[in-house]
Order: structure tokens, then sequence, then C-alpha cells
């Protein structure tokens, strides 16, 4: 069974602010789950500073391991200088349903090409060293037939891999209901296998929805 990558996301919306050369650099940082969503968090951003010289910004709004869900913009920086070095900075965190805009306050004197590279990128670093971050992954619904014998060890493997048992039947042999994460269904299978001496049959069932944890 092939694996799906787990991949960090933010767990909350983060601002953070800084003045360089008389400009205020104010970078938001937030959680999206599509392109959608990663849409309308750039629009309120735009809505709250709409005095603001630029708003620019980058977004991986899926798996960071995608081009599929991606984009950034300069927002009438000179091009090259603010969205991409945003949208570079997250993909080399990889960091996924992430949307950043950095906002720009122009205090009158310029920067140069590389100064808004450095600007941009430094205020965003600054947010994403402050953001929390968890682990994203998929789980996976399957089912654990077995024999009665071997009930027991099975269910310890269970446990012992932190995987829940949601339910279990009764009629010719054991069936076990669980949801584990996929990127350790590998493991699991073979604890199960091992322990049922090879007898165990293990059944996918489908994807649950995409579940959070904490990272460690």
């Amino acid at each position: 069974m092939a694996n799906t990558s787990s991949f960090l996301i933010p767990s909350e919306t983060i601002v953070v602010e800084q003045e360089i050369s008389k400009s205020r650099f104010i970078a938001t940082v937030g959680h999206v789950q599509n392109k959608g969503s990663a849409k309308k968090f750039i629009t309120n951003v735009e809505v709250k500073h709409n005095g603001a010289t630029h708003n620019a910004y980058g977004f991986i709004a899926g798996n960071p391991s995608g081009t599929a869900d991606i984009g950034c913009s300069d927002d009438g920086e000179i091009p090259g200088t603010a969205g991409k070095p945003i949208l570079s900075i997250l993909q080399h965190k990889s960091i996924g349903e992430i949307a950043a805009v950095v906002t720009r306050y122009f205090g009158g004197i310029k920067l140069g090409t590389g100064g808004l590279v450095r600007a941009y990128s430094g205020t965003l670093i600054l947010a994403l060293d402050k953001i929390h971050l968890i682990e994203r992954f998929d789980v996976v619904r399957m089912k654990i037939i077995i024999d009665y014998k071997h009930e027991n060890p099975v269910r310890r493997a269970i446990e012992r891999m932190g995987v829940s048992i949601k339910n279990a039947t009764y009629a010719n042999k054991a069936s076990i209901a669980i949801e584990v994460p996929d990127n350790i269904i590998d493991e699991l299978v073979n604890s199960v296998m091992n322990v049922s001496q090879g007898r165990a049959r293990m059944l996918s069932t489908d994807y649950a929805d995409g579940k959070i944890k904490r990272r460690k």
C-alpha cells in the first residue's frame, strides 16, 4: 500500500511587522485549504490594507511537493522582487496549505532590487519563525479480519502504534475497524501480519477526511 506524504501546515494566522528604510512591511500568514480560500485570504488582507502601496503574496494551497496549487504576485513591485521570493521561501520550508501576504507602505526611500527581495523575504521569515505548525496527513479506514485466537495480540499491536480501534464485530471471525494514518500503514500491516502468523486479512475501505495532529 502506497503512503501519501504528510506535511506541515499553519494552525493559526499570524501578523508580523517591521520597518525598513522608513517603509512598513507587514506579513500576514495563515492556513488555506484550496485555491479558492487562498484567494479569499489574500482579498481580505488587501481590503484591510487598501491604502498600502503593495500587497505582494505567495501561496501553496495544497501539498508543498506539488505545483498545481501555487501562485504569487509582485503587486506592482519590480518583477521578481516580492511574490516570487515569498513563494520560494514557502516551498523551501515545505509548508503546505499556506498563504502569505507581505504588505508594504512606502516610506519614501527606494530599496532597489536586492533591497526589496531582502525586505519581503525577511519579513516573511520573521512570521514563519513565530507561526505554529501542525502535521497534516490522510487517514485510511481499514478492516482487519482475524481468528479469535489472534484478536488480543492484534489489538495490542494496533494500540502500540497509537491507532485507535473504532469498533469490532464478531461472527465466524473477529472483524476490527480502525482508522490509520497512511504514513504508518506499511508498518502497521507488517506488525499485524507478524502477530497473526500471516493469517490476518486487511482490507482498506476508503480515505477519511484529512486529519491533523500536533507536531511533536
